[in-house]
């Protein structure tokens, strides 16, 4: 065995459950795959994986989330109908039919709040590289923190079962992985990390064809918001803060989309001395989106689970209900109390 064969071997903690995955799935007729509120690149780019090995198991499969399937991520669909929406009739037969639900990059209930009458324990599995909330779905769960994406459970995963990669799953894989270690710069990356996107391109996967996708493309209004957005930066160098708040109006106005807000908080992070960055963004009059990111030791996984939320030590996020500045206000004095 060479040491890229080594490396890439599934862990030995993580086989047995992975395997009873592959098992139930495999065994399926029909099978839904969802992903958190607010799908990104983890979530997407590991239900495509799944779904296109899937497919070559001749199992009916269907992907199916509690919030719209970003535009921005269909270049990694091989087709349109592996997608239902949520509220039409596709979704709904494919909610009502299906053997199996696969729930990925999440295992907390209030992240797939909409879809949680049909997810029943003994129909649903869960493949996730987060740690547990206080609220979990299904009665399979395969959650190892160690990994540094959901994506990269799922190589492990059609790994062991021993499938043909295609194109499609291993650039499904690939935009996990460079999505969720922030394109190899966050703390999650490891050996194994690129020696499995190493793999993915020997499977013709094109790193800078994704690259254009997911990081060089931006409508005018991206561009604009990032201007709004900047316009309200603010510090407290006293906690090693910054934040950007953008209020319901200007999205509206602006005619912004979920997507158009990744990346935004980047900004905020990058300033020199900011520990925690904050991104606060209206959703609606009286409900705020809260988007945590840690640059230090500080654990924005604790600060956003006192609001409800959850994620990582170094990314995470809530939902306040609350305006922009009330939320900034609570989650100030949340920050002053749990220095």
């Amino acid at each position: 065995m060479t040491a890229t064969e080594d490396i890439l071997s599934v862990p030995t903690e993580r086989r047995a459950a992975l395997e009873e995955v592959a098992r139930r799935l495999s065994a399926a007729r029909r099978v839904v795959l969802t992903t958190h509120v607010g799908a990104d690149g983890d979530g997407t780019g590991s239900q495509v994986a799944i779904a296109c090995w899937l497919r070559s198991q001749k199992v009916e499969v269907t992907i199916v989330n509690p919030t719209p399937f970003p535009d921005t991520l269909r270049f990694l669909l091989p087709d349109s109908d592996l997608v239902a929406e949520l509220g039409g009739g596709r979704a709904e037969k494919a909610l009502n039919d299906m053997d199996v639900a696969l729930v990925l990059d999440t295992s907390e209930a209030n992240r797939v709040a909409p879809l949680m009458d049909w997810l029943v324990p003994e129909k649903t599995i869960v493949v996730d590289h987060h740690p547990a909330g206080p609220t979990v779905v299904g009665d399979l769960r395969v959650q190892d923190t160690t990994a540094a994406a959901a994506g990269e459970l799922v190589f492990d995963l059609i790994t062991l079962a021993g499938g043909e990669w295609s194109h499609e799953m291993a650039l499904g894989v690939y935009v996990a992985i460079v999505s969720d270690t922030g394109s190899f710069r966050f703390s999650n990356t490891t050996h194994r990390t690129h020696a499995i996107a190493g793999r993915m391109l020997e499977h013709g996967v094109d790193p800078e064809s994704v690259f254009q996708k997911l990081f060089a493309t931006a409508p005018r209004r991206k561009i604009e918001l990032l201007r709004e957005a900047l316009a309200t930066l603010d510090t407290d160098d006293e906690l090693g803060l910054a934040w950007m708040v953008v209020p319901f109006e200007i999205g509206e106005r602006l005619g912004a989309t979920s997507e158009d807000f990744d990346g935004l908080i980047e900004h905020a992070r990058s300033l020199q001395g900011t520990r925690i960055a904050l991104l606060l963004r209206e959703v609606s009059p009286g409900e705020t989106k809260v988007s945590f990111r840690s640059s230090g030791d500080a654990d924005v996984n604790r600060l956003a689970r006192a609001f409800g939320g959850g994620g990582h030590a170094k990314a995470a996020g809530a939902m306040i209900r609350a305006s922009g500045e009330e939320s900034l206000r609570q989650v100030l004095a949340e920050v002053r109390k749990q220095e």
